[in-house]
């Protein structure tokens, strides 16, 4: 029997491929109104790690406004836009994605990309979620998305390494759909979306620390 790991890469791209062109005409549509409620860019791009931290440009459509100190708008909670919350909330935020599934930097599931600034910050078991590519959705994710606390987050993700399948994959992507419609855990309270990792300075992993783009947050 083929193992899973060696056949998940050719679900990935028939079913991006597949997606991309269905939902061609919605992301044109989200084009239109993040460029009316925000301006451009459009898309929001920023550098994260993927399979064995390998650095690659994440796809999103924009949900921010562009920090402006003189308007008030500086942190997270206020550039978000109530458009930009509806965006986050119905997931469609996330379709450019899709390009990085297609490119081969992320799976459809897999633990989230975080920030290239936390790669330095993980204890050596919190690393491993980088031993599979990362996902647009994951474990974590249908677990509580932003309300799960980091600790319990890495964990699941781990748990995903370790037990990745076909079967595993078709729940997450079920549980995906009933958390998306159910709109649950889109932020912690009082952020945009998560907390900053801080990570443990006694067990870090060693590692750079580079600088990353403020203008969205990590999730």
């Amino acid at each position: 029997m083929i193992p899973y790991r060696s056949v998940k890469r050719g679900f990935d791209v028939v079913g991006a491929a597949g997606i991309l062109m269905a939902a061609f005409p919605v992301m044109a549509v989200t084009a239109v109104l993040v460029s009316r409620n925000l301006g451009r860019p459009i898309l929001f791009t920023q550098e994260r790690p993927g399979k064995a931290g390998e650095v690659f440009r994440l796809y999103k459509f924009r949900s921010m406004k562009d920090i402006d100190p003189q308007a008030g708008l500086v942190t997270d909670e206020e550039r978000l836009t109530d458009f930009g919350r509806w965006l986050r909330s119905t997931s469609l935020d996330e379709l450019p994605a899709l390009l990085n599934v297609l490119k081969g930097d992320m799976s459809f599931v897999g633990p989230r990309p975080l920030l290239v600034s936390y790669l330095n910050r993980y204890s050596p078991e919190q690393a491993r979620r980088h031993e599979v590519r990362p996902g647009i959705t994951g474990l974590a994710q249908v677990s509580g998305r932003n309300l799960v606390e980091w600790d319990e987050r890495f964990k699941l993700d781990v748990e995903y390494v370790d037990t990745m399948s076909m079967k595993t994959d078709v729940k997450i992507l079920f549980r995906t759909a009933n958390t998306v419609l159910n709109r649950r855990g889109i932020s912690a309270e009082g952020q945009a979306t998560m907390n900053e990792f801080k990570g443990n300075p006694a067990s870090r992993v060693a590692g750079t620390l580079p600088t990353t783009d403020p203008r969205e947050p990590a999730a």
